[in-house]
């Protein structure tokens, strides 16, 4: 039995939604109508359980297109994503008190929307390896065509978690057994090569004698055979790998940490390393398309993948199940189910403090804009994919270090 909804649009595009039982906002329906409606888009828009109201699209959305591609779509947190993994340690091991773990692990991994101080405290090997990478020459050779994407020290940022919803955390899972995960993407540089080409697009449709229409500045797109199509695939390629290679840093710190703070242990089985906003050339329903998911993971048959929920709640460990109607993805997470603004006026730090009871972390003003009650139900969220992942792991965090 189908768990999705099918909406229909006015314009003749097509909906799946996995949302039976969470909300879905007026205002984030109106974009999925906005998208579903672009004649470029193929078949249908699928539509993730934490769908919520985003930039021109709404966050939980996975868009395939045909000869066409929308940057403010993919967004500016190019390759944002989640990697966790197992390590032998059990919950018996970890001592009364994790505030010096969570500590260490701050000090070691620059946190915030800075960028001045990051370098001299990234150790020698991972500012090396990137040195050493072919990322270096490939961001040269993006900003040889385009100049006016601003100059950043893509090392010094190497390895830094962020802000707003970035965080690291260690966590027990249903059988005590511990877990690091952690969420953050490709930093300053991605957002800036997000920013250039989202502008670049809307340029690109005024200019364009035989353009579409569409509902949204925030819709401009690329169209397949232009020379800047070409450049912005190469662009947002990189910043997914430099994303994926950041998080792969960041774990490597918070192992450090844990290792001078802790037990001698080993590393498990398991370990995942997934994006969630990023675009991917895929094939689906007789084509080969452009599959854009803002918001969302790729789940297809046995793929791994990480739906965290809020600083407070419960995170999944999954296993995709393919479903070929939600272009074989699932939610990223539990979704917003306010504004920051929002919840900073709603929600008082004594909720807050209630709320991550039993979390060393952070319970200050500062985030008050994250704290659990500001997401929808994780379970709830969950329960409307179960055609889309199957549990394989259960995790709840003890550590949470919040940018």
């Amino acid at each position: 039995m189908d768990t999705f909804e099918v909406f229909e649009t006015a314009t003749g595009g097509r909906i799946k939604a996995w949302v039976k039982g969470v909300p879905l906002e007026d205002a984030a329906k109106t974009q999925l109508e906005n998208v579903a409606g672009l004649p470029f888009v193929h078949s249908h828009l699928a539509v993730m359980p934490d769908v919520h109201f985003g930039r021109g699209a709404t966050v939980g959305s996975v868009i395939p297109t045909k000869g066409a591609i929308i940057p403010a779509a993919v967004g500016v947190d190019i390759g944002c994503g989640m990697m966790a993994i197992e390590t032998t340690l059990t919950a018996s091991q970890l001592p009364d008190s994790l505030a010096k773990l969570r500590s260490e692990i701050e000090r070691k991994v620059p946190v915030g929307n800075g960028g001045g101080g990051e370098h001299k405290i990234i150790p020698d090997s991972i500012g090396s390896r990137f040195r050493n990478s072919d990322l270096d020459a490939r961001l040269d050779r993006i900003r040889d065509k385009h100049k006016r994407i601003p100059s950043h020290k893509v090392g010094s940022q190497l390895g830094t978690l962020g802000g707003g919803n970035h965080f690291i955390e260690v966590c027990l899972d249903e059988r005590d057994q511990v877990w690091v995960m952690l969420h953050s993407g490709s930093r300053g540089t991605g957002n800036q090569i997000g920013q250039y080409f989202i502008e670049a697009a809307r340029k690109a449709l005024e200019k364009r004698v035989l353009g579409y229409h569409v509902p949204d500045k925030d819709l401009a797109f690329f169209v397949e055979g232009e020379p800047i199509f070409e450049d912005y695939i190469e662009a947002v390629s990189w910043a997914q790998d430099y994303a994926r290679q950041n998080r792969e840093a960041m774990m490597e710190r918070t192992l450090q940490a844990m290792r001078e703070h802790l037990p001698k242990f080993k590393l498990g089985a398991m370990a995942v390393n997934c994006h969630h906003n990023y675009v991917e050339q895929e094939h689906h329903f007789g084509a080969d398309v452009w599959v854009t998911r803002k918001g969302a993971v790729r789940a297809g048959l046995d793929e791994l993948g990480i739906i965290p929920g809020s600083m407070g709640a419960k995170s999944f460990i999954v296993r995709g199940k393919g479903n070929a109607d939600s272009f074989c993805s699932c939610s990223h997470g539990a979704g917003r189910a306010m504004s920051r603004s929002e919840a900073k006026r709603r929600f008082s730090l004594k909720d807050h403090r209630e709320a991550v009871k039993g979390v060393e972390c952070r319970t200050d003003e500062g985030v008050i804009d994250e704290t659990p009650m500001a997401y929808k139900d994780i379970d709830a969220v969950m329960a409307a994919q179960s055609d889309l992942v199957e549990v394989v792991h259960t995790l709840k965090q003890v550590v949470c270090v919040k940018g």
